[in-house]
């Protein structure tokens, strides 16, 4: 990708949702004014941006390995494809998952490195990877899921006493001991493209904890139909929760819906990367409202009974279910485009279908 000097201006002509900017540093030394703001973000709109996260050596890095991995031959990135078993880590091809009811073809492809793999390295858990990958693992992959996973697990920790949870609730359910989906993306959207990269979903885990240089990023707010930018600001990140922790917190955490685009304006003329790391339960986790460990989730899932809430799902299940069914080789009619739904349908609408889910 060009040097971010190169990039055009963001465009000031497109309909844009701002997001809350938090401290991660005033988060670290326990602002009481920093955390209420992460609890508005977190039970509203579900996205904020984080500044002074101090990862940006790493996410940089990762920026490099993404490109150097995703501008290798097909035929070598296939030898590491996902599959479509359900499994997330690998290599994704453009083309090969659903962005909506009616099956059109997505426009991306990644590649999704375990945290499992990494903190394990060189020994595989889950699976191998390419040799761009490998040759980074210590410099640069490792380093950034380790800095990820701190600041994703600063911030569980917060939403925990937030939350009215006893000490390590949340942690427990995240154990680096136990094998878990959480994962370090890397994103490539091609250029001059006009149909979305990613469909509109909620993202299956707990925290993701992104870095955009281009836009592409869109959010739906609640209540609304419309789909709004988030405009990406150097040198902070994106963060949002995702199902499990909505979930966990009987609805009072919000999973909002979003989706990928092509950059907007002249920014569309470029390759857009994107850098991720998605922070996700334990895989025998069973995913349910926490509420025989706080009153305040009980009470709002007593409130908001919701059936996906309650599915018996774990976390490994549920995580495995919604990449299989959006895997167009999986697909028999609009029933899979449903099926592949997480905590997002809740009677909004985009486009001209109704969002569900099936547990």
């Amino acid at each position: 990708m060009p040097a971010l000097t190169t990039v055009p201006a963001f465009p000031s002509d497109v309909p844009t949702h701002s997001l809350i900017v938090i401290d991660y540093q005033l988060l670290q030394a326990g602002s009481n004014d920093e955390m209420a703001k992460l609890w508005h973000a977190a039970t509203h709109l579900g996205f904020w941006y984080l500044s002074n996260h101090g990862v940006d050596r790493e996410v940089n890095a990762m920026f490099d390995v993404g490109a150097e991995t995703l501008a290798l031959p097909l035929a070598e990135k296939m030898k590491f494809e996902q599959g479509d078993t359900g499994d997330s880590f690998g290599y994704k091809a453009r083309g090969t998952i659903a962005t909506d009811l009616s099956g059109t073809r997505d426009t991306v492809e990644f590649l999704n490195i375990a945290q499992d793999d990494a903190v394990s390295w060189p020994r595989p858990i889950h699976r191998t990877y390419p040799s761009t990958v490998n040759a980074r693992m210590q410099d640069a992959v490792i380093p950034f899921v380790r800095k990820s996973m701190a600041v994703n697990n600063t911030i569980l920790s917060i939403l925990e006493r937030l939350l009215g949870l006893p000490r390590g609730s949340l942690a427990n359910l995240h154990a680096t001991h136990e094998p878990c989906g959480s994962e370090a993306r890397v994103v490539k959207t091609p250029p001059n493209q006009s149909t979305a990269g990613i469909g509109a979903h909620t993202d299956f885990g707990t925290l993701t904890f992104l870095h955009n240089r281009l836009g592409g990023l869109q959010v739906m707010p609640p209540g609304s139909q419309e789909w709004l930018y988030v405009k990406p600001l150097p040198g902070h990140a994106i963060c949002n929760i995702g199902d499990a922790l909505s979930i966990f917190s009987g609805g009072i955490l919000r999973s909002n819906l979003h989706r990928v685009m092509p950059p907007p304006g002249h920014q569309s003329r470029y390759e857009r990367y994107s850098v991720a790391f998605f922070t996700r339960p334990n895989n025998n986790t069973i995913l349910r409202p926490l509420t025989d460990k706080s009153r305040l989730i009980a009470d709002a899932a007593a409130k908001n009974p919701r059936e996906e809430f309650s599915s018996g799902a774990t976390a490994g299940e549920w995580t495995a279910r919604r990449i299989r069914k959006l895997r167009l080789r999986n697909r028999k009619g609009p029933e899979t485009w449903y099926e592949a739904k997480g905590t997002e349908h809740q009677g909004l609408r985009h486009g001209p279908e109704t969002v569900r889910a099936t547990a």
